[in-house]
């Protein structure tokens, strides 16, 4: 029984970023959504079904944005913007003839378990997550809904603490010299991480987990809950409660924020309550606000309208490939559309198009030649190249979002 994830209509609004990218890949705790699919069900996922425009979506780990005539049964296939709970499987039924079985996970329809032959959903069925006719009693599963982009960076510090929790800690021999330890809750280590003299690792709130190859250099204050991904670096500052994907280059304060992978904020600066895609590049002392004056809901300006978040601490989203100059101030509740690039040290608006190129509100359109030209340099700077197929994903979202920055 094959496992799909599908982007429903409240997931396709998860501005910026799923313009470019499933929201299955998306970074929650210690795991992407996909990944926690694929460990709470025990299954792999074989495709993502997010629409069209996202049809050729290459990434390392990643399985491809599939056509929904490519979805073959028996299969489950089930809503991306589930946070799956840590063993579901064993609820699970085997296949067996007769109509589709609705999964619901919290009292609403989450997707269905499609036994052989079974006609698959429309895609409108699959966009407002519709009821099948024919369908059979439903499957009830433990998960938690994630009801907009802001979830994402919200309930991360708590996930991480959840996920860590079931790992298996096994203290080191011997601490390297200068290192400092705070708190009783795990710490896990990868055995090849460096650590410079001068690192505190404060798990006096929540665990932490360090991938291989991570360098914790000199003056370094990590506290949990954190997840630090494979091949990064933390230069130095203040970080804590984060999850930071794989080769993300860190310095500086930054708290209660994700970044995706390949993502760097190598100078100081503060990056709170936060969210980053993929390949972002903040500039020397780039700051967001996560704190309105008022202390008021921070609400976030999105192509449908504003929307009220019901939090009161909001930074920012930035989309994949977004890079900002030295200086740039990124206001309470920012979301940068991917492709953009920002500098010049002037605020830019609280919502900024996909593809964006300028200072402040002088925003003009970011030639897409020239920014195909910028992504391949960085992408092989890290040794890994922009396939033919993802650079198409790229254009449509680029071609998409011209009616926005018009």
């Amino acid at each position: 029984m094959k496992l799909y994830l599908f982007d429903d209509r409240v997931a396709r609004g998860f501005h910026p970023f799923a313009a470019t990218r499933p929201v299955g890949e998306l970074l929650y705790g210690a795991h992407t959504l996909r990944e926690r699919a694929e460990r709470g069900l025990r299954k792999t996922c074989v495709g993502h079904w997010a629409g069209a425009d996202l049809i050729g979506f290459d990434e390392e780990g990643a399985p491809p944005a599939v056509d929904l005539a490519d979805v073959e049964t028996p299969c489950l296939l089930l809503c991306s913007r589930v946070s799956w709970g840590h063993d579901v499987a064993a609820a699970l039924p085997a296949p067996s003839p007769g109509g589709p079985v609705p999964v619901e996970v919290a009292g609403a329809l989450a997707g269905w378990l499609l036994p052989a032959g079974a006609t698959r959903p429309t895609e409108e069925q699959l966009l407002d997550r519709t009821p099948l006719p024919g369908a059979r009693s439903p499957l009830v599963l433990r998960g938690e809904w994630l009801e907009g982009v802001w979830s994402l960076m919200a309930g991360n510090a708590d996930r991480v603490g959840k996920d860590l929790a079931h790992e298996h800690v096994t203290p080191p021999s011997a601490d390297p010299v200068g290192l400092v330890r705070l708190g009783t809750h795990g710490v896990v280590l990868a055995p090849d991480v460096v650590i410079e003299p001068g690192v505190v690792l404060d798990a006096r709130r929540g665990p932490i987990h360090v991938d291989p190859g991570v360098v914790l250099g000199a003056h370094l204050r990590l506290a949990g809950p954190a997840f630090v991904g494979r091949g990064s670096t933390l230069f130095g500052g203040s970080i804590s409660a984060v999850s930071l994907g794989p080769v993300c280059k860190v310095r500086g304060e930054v708290e209660e924020s994700v970044l995706l992978g390949y993502s760097n904020k190598a100078h100081d600066g503060f990056l709170g309550h936060a969210y980053l895609g993929r390949w972002v590049n903040l500039g020397a002392l780039t700051t967001n606000s996560d704190l309105k004056n008022n202390y008021g809901h921070v609400r976030l300006k999105l192509p449908e309208g504003s929307v009220d978040t019901g939090l009161t601490k909001v930074g920012c989203f930035l989309g994949d490939h977004v890079k900002t100059g030295i200086g740039t101030m990124l206001n309470t509740g920012t979301v940068v559309g991917a492709g953009s690039n920002l500098f010049g040290g002037v605020m830019p608006p609280a919502w900024v198009p996909p593809f964006s190129w300028g200072s402040g509100s002088d925003l003009v359109e970011y030639r897409f030649d020239r920014f195909l030209e910028v992504a391949r340099v960085v992408m092989g700077r890290r040794g890994l190249t922009l396939s033919s197929a993802m650079a198409s994903v790229l254009e449509r979202a680029w071609t998409r979002s011209a009616v926005l920055r018009g």
